[in-house]
């Protein structure tokens, strides 16, 4: 009897306080800090962050394309044979001369042949700075916003599975502390069937009895035995799947924290407006539909034609030489329209249309399906305390009967099959109790995911 009443001190204290009425949920630290923990190691969570990294890092790159391009360009050529330029200088030239020496009774002006020198000249040097400077470009506009729009959804995308994350940390933590305390009613049951044993034995011995009740009794201890095992083994399974959500030795231990409190959900319209302005799965759909559009009005901006500045300043010459005789600069506006490409960019055109309206059904389908999530996880959760207080009125029931039942079989007024009856009730009832207690809590997490309830104070990206 002693250690049945440690085992209902034990109960009292688990419970005590945790269902006297609904409050608001205050901070459980340990497992905050294992959250934080989490959010900070889980590898897949760790990629998609190094994902969002690269998306930015493209980003910066195409807003990059909107200052100019400044490069420095040196050449330097030797060049024989090719193509040999023919300048007719004689032909202008000889019969000028001719009718010039007759008029002066003289031979003045000489007979000139005509020249030929070669189209590529045997050295020649051009080094130069050039500045190329997009003045209308509708590809590097919109294609800018694309990017950004990208890199949102991939920011989305990360916040997604950040959310997910610390509802299965949550799940999994508080079914590691479920299997902890079935463990522990186990445990108390088992001391309680030893004790049984051994007043049944002691009545064997004293002839009151038949031997059959002593084995009944052990068998009854045999059968929990099990239990015990299965519930070890469920608990090292549950610390493992803690552990690998968290990036640790798989065997770490878990410090332990019990729920403090007993959470009251939101009204259910309001947990549905509280997910559609939160839930990341939105604006993932959002960014996409974003893209979708700034890609329609990129098919239809080829109307506009592309304009560039041009810049050249340097130095040219068959030899180097730098000087102001050598230098020049030349500007240029570089105008680029295309007119027809054989109908596909109105092809483009259309296609762009289509994803863009499929993307906004996309949206609405989405947000219906938020709506029914988070309708779901409500009332999972209200029927989790509904069955928390039916639990716990089951389990006083049990554990009082199963006080009187007890007090007559010592006394010899109950015969075995009652007490064993008693006794199954009391550890089903009490077993239920627990699993119905953090089965709440695990229920709340996932209406806490749906909800998009949880606030994720530090942003990172």
């Amino acid at each position: 009897m002693q250690q049945f009443r440690k085992f209902l001190a034990g109960i009292s204290l688990v419970f005590l306080g945790l269902f006297a009425g609904e409050v608001l949920p205050a901070q459980d630290t340990v497992l905050n800090n294992y959250i934080r923990i989490g959010l900070e190691n889980n590898i897949t969570l760790r990629r998609k962050y190094d994902s969002l990294d690269i998306s930015l890092a493209a980003l910066k790159a195409s807003r990059g394309l909107f200052y100019p391009d400044i490069s420095f360009n040196a050449r330097y050529s030797v060049a024989e044979g090719g193509r040999m330029i023919d300048f007719p200088v004689g032909d202008l030239l000889n019969p000028v001369y001719q009718t010039l020496n007759q008029l002066t009774q003289s031979q003045q002006f000489p007979t000139v042949s005509n020249m030929q020198f070669p189209f590529l000249r045997p050295t020649e040097q051009e080094t130069k700075l050039r500045l190329v400077q997009p003045l209308v470009n509708t590809d590097i506009i919109y294609n800018a916003k694309i990017r950004q729009s990208y890199t949102g959804v991939v920011r989305a995308d990360a916040g997604t599975y950040r959310r997910e994350l610390v509802a299965q940390i949550k799940t999994a933590y508080y079914t590691y502390l479920k299997t902890l305390r079935l463990e522990e009613v186990l445990k108390s049951t088992a001391g309680i069937l030893r004790e049984n044993i051994r007043v049944n034995q002691s009545l064997y011995d004293n002839e009151k009895v038949t031997l059959d009740v002593v084995l009944r009794s052990e068998a009854e201890l045999s059968d929990l035995q099990q239990r015990q095992a299965e519930a070890e083994k469920s608990r090292h399974t549950a610390a493992a799947w803690f552990n690998f959500l968290l990036n640790r030795d798989l065997s770490a231990t878990i410090v332990v924290e019990e729920p403090r409190t007993v959470v009251v959900p939101v009204a259910i319209d309001q947990a549905s407006e509280d997910a559609l302005a939160r839930r990341e799965e939105l604006v993932k759909i959002d960014g996409y539909t974003a893209m979708a559009g700034n890609n329609l009005r990129l098919r239809k901006s080829t109307r506009i034609p592309d304009l560039t500045a041009v810049i050249d300043y340097g130095f040219q010459g068959e030899d180097y030489s730098f000087t102001a005789n050598d230098d020049y600069v030349m500007a240029s506006l570089v105008l680029k329209w295309d007119i027809f490409k054989g109908l596909q960019n109105k092809r483009k055109i259309s296609e762009a249309k289509i994803q863009y309206q499929l993307l906004e059904d996309q949206r609405q389908e989405a947000e219906n399906m938020i709506r029914l999530e988070v309708i779901n996880a409500w009332y999972a959760l209200l029927a989790s305390k509904k069955k928390i207080d039916a639990a716990r009125a089951r389990e006083d029931a049990a554990v009082r009967g199963f006080r009187l039942v007890d007090r007559k079989y010592k006394q010899g007024q109950s015969n075995l099959l009652e007490y064993m009856d008693a006794r199954n009730n009391m550890t089903r009832a009490e077993t239920g109790l627990v699993m119905a207690r953090y089965d709440y809590f695990i229920s709340y997490a996932g209406f806490e995911r749906a909800a998009g309830l949880y606030s994720f104070s530090n942003e990172t990206k």
